[in-house]
């Protein structure tokens, strides 16, 4: 599942939202606001589609010239400016995707209500060396090294106890939002015993994302609030380092959505995967009179 997916899941939601909060106004000024807001949505989702292409060319590219750097690392007698060339093309190569990448977070903005808001900052100011919060996006970050045992989906007792204080928010001022938990992993290599549960560090990310839900669903949360992704070691926070041991990057984060029940349909498959679907029986938006 690729950041754009996710990011135009979200933007989706916003614009079905519009759509039902439409149906709910009357007269021209309304009908005015509606139609921006629907511009503004297809803006979006354009402007993020685009943004999206551009990372994933710049991730190839990248890959390419880091191939191609290991190559001539391997032949005998190198000439070493064109080795240091080609750093110098990774270097800035590195800068651009970070730059593309906060360019898609700056997209990714969402404003919670007050209370849960406060709520949030609370908790990660009482746990600060496992939480913190990003009031802009909605997210609290968990520290995996202090989350998970090494190359475990297992979570520890310590952060149970802080889900629970989270759980609480979300049983109060945040019971109005869903819930959207994604891991991410350093770019170290699964080891032998690992990749007998966890094949790949994507595995290992989204295995850790569903054990913060099934936590989270013991404590009182419905599953149907709640989805699960793993990006791997393919979103860090910092460069990976050439051992590819950055702690940073090891975390699992949580987004604070509008809820979009009602909006859709959710299909239980046999693996117990809910399948999301439009809602057929949501009653459709009113159709406002212009001209009135």
């Amino acid at each position: 599942m690729g950041i754009g997916r996710i990011a135009a899941g979200k933007l989706l939601a916003g614009a079905m939202s519009v759509l039902v909060l439409g149906g709910m106004l009357g007269g021209c000024a309304n009908q005015r606001a509606y139609d921006d807001a629907n511009r503004t949505n297809r803006a979006l989702q354009g402007q993020l589609a685009s943004m999206q292409s551009e990372l994933e060319s710049a991730n190839r590219s990248l890959a390419l010239k880091d191939r191609e750097l290991a190559a001539l690392r391997g032949v005998p007698g190198q000439n070493q400016a064109l080795i240091s060339e080609y750093e110098r093309q990774l270097r800035e190569k590195d800068d651009v995707i970070r730059r593309m990448q906060a360019g898609l977070n700056a997209l990714d903005t969402i404003s919670l209500d007050p209370a849960t808001d406060q709520a949030l900052a609370a908790l990660a100011s009482r746990y600060r060396d496992i939480l913190t919060y990003d009031s802009s996006r909605g997210m609290l970050r968990f520290n995996s090294d202090l989350t998970f045992d090494s190359g475990s989906d297992v979570v520890r007792p310590g952060a149970v106890q802080t889900l629970s204080q989270f759980a609480q928010i979300l049983q109060g001022s945040g019971a109005a939002y869903d819930v959207e938990i994604v891991g991410h992993t350093d770019s170290q290599p699964i080891s032998a015993r690992t990749a007998e549960r966890h094949p790949t560090n994507v595995h290992l990310s989204a295995h850790r994302a569903i054990s913060v839900r099934t936590e989270l669903t013991k404590l009182g949360i419905p599953a149907s609030r709640m989805m699960v992704g793993g990006w791997g070691e393919h979103r860090p926070l910092v460069a990976n380092t050439s051992t590819g041991n950055t702690p940073q990057n090891r975390r699992v984060e949580i987004f604070l959505r509008p809820s979009t029940a009602g909006l859709t349909a959710s299909v239980p498959t046999d693996d117990g995967i809910r399948v999301m679907t439009p809602d057929r029986t949501a009653p459709p938006p009113r159709v406002i009179d212009g001209t009135k």
